[in-house]
């Protein structure tokens, strides 16, 4: 089969780490799931956000209702926005708290043009959320199987004992705040490493488990996850937590991207070469 007719993958075998296989940056299972991830992830982020809408407030425990004091809340007074969070009060008019639909203020967290759907609708946001929940564990189990299988997490991923020694990292540490990006550098640095797998074995394991649950189902058959978490309020807490920590992620994640040469690198994560 001549190069150009091989498939995209191919060339990299499965016990060969990434940095040490010529022109190739990422597998395919990891383009993949990166492609299906950036959909997902939107969608159960705005889709989410509209859920949260129904109660713009936080609690730590097993319960929460209005009268019960709340670490998190946004709201309104008046034509007012405020992000309330502990004692700490900020003025978010124009942003949360208060929205302009169909010519008039009205009080909602979140605005239309970040949630799905736009105008207030709890139980389609809901629909929304759980359908692509289930894309989501469909394209996680795919991904890890196919990621032990090839090798790609314990070869790519897990960082080596001399790219977690001190003076290696405190190196890669000032490279990143130099901005300097090397535009040939193969596989992944070791801060990308330790980010990825904070990524893949803590936030997701964690806005699974904790989406699971708040779920009155799940609760039934697995009750130990209300004892994991300290209470169904304090899952959707720390589910709230994780989600924007998956955000800060992405936004860290494009800096870096623009920073380092954006063409090149979203080539990469499409047809693997970088």
């Amino acid at each position: 089969m001549s190069e150009a007719a091989r498939p995209l993958g191919a060339g990299v075998p499965p016990d060969v780490p990434l940095a040490a296989a010529p022109g190739r940056r990422h597998r395919l299972s990891t383009r993949v799931w990166h492609w299906v991830n950036a959909v997902v992830f939107f969608v159960m982020l705005m889709s989410g956000l509209m859920i949260f809408n129904a109660h713009p407030r936080l609690y730590w425990g097993q319960y929460g209702a209005n009268p019960d004091p709340a670490w998190l809340e946004i709201g309104a007074e008046g034509e007012r926005g405020y992000l309330r969070v502990g004692e700490a009060r900020i003025d978010t008019t124009g942003l949360l708290g208060v929205s302009r639909v169909d010519g008039r203020l009205r009080a909602i967290a979140f605005p239309g043009w970040a949630t799905i759907p736009s105008t207030y609708d709890l139980a389609l946001a809901r629909r929304w959320h759980l359908t692509f929940a289930w894309v989501f564990a469909l394209g996680l189990v795919g991904y890890a199987g196919w990621s032990l299988c090839n090798g790609h997490l314990r070869r790519d991923l897990v960082p080596g004992r001399a790219e977690v020694a001190p003076g290696h990292l405190r190196a890669d540490v000032l490279r990143h705040l130099r901005l300097d990006f090397p535009k040939d550098e193969a596989g992944y640095n070791v801060l990308q490493k330790l980010t990825y797998l904070l990524v893949l074995l803590g936030l997701i394991p964690l806005i699974i488990l904790t989406g699971l649950t708040m779920s009155p189902s799940m609760d039934a058959t697995w009750p130990w996850l209300l004892d994991l978490f300290g209470g169904r309020q304090s899952a959707r807490s720390i589910h709230f937590i994780a989600a924007w920590g998956l955000v800060g992620f992405l936004l860290v994640h494009l800096v870096m991207l623009l920073l380092s040469g954006p063409l090149g690198r979203i080539r990469g994560m499409i047809d693997g070469r970088g």
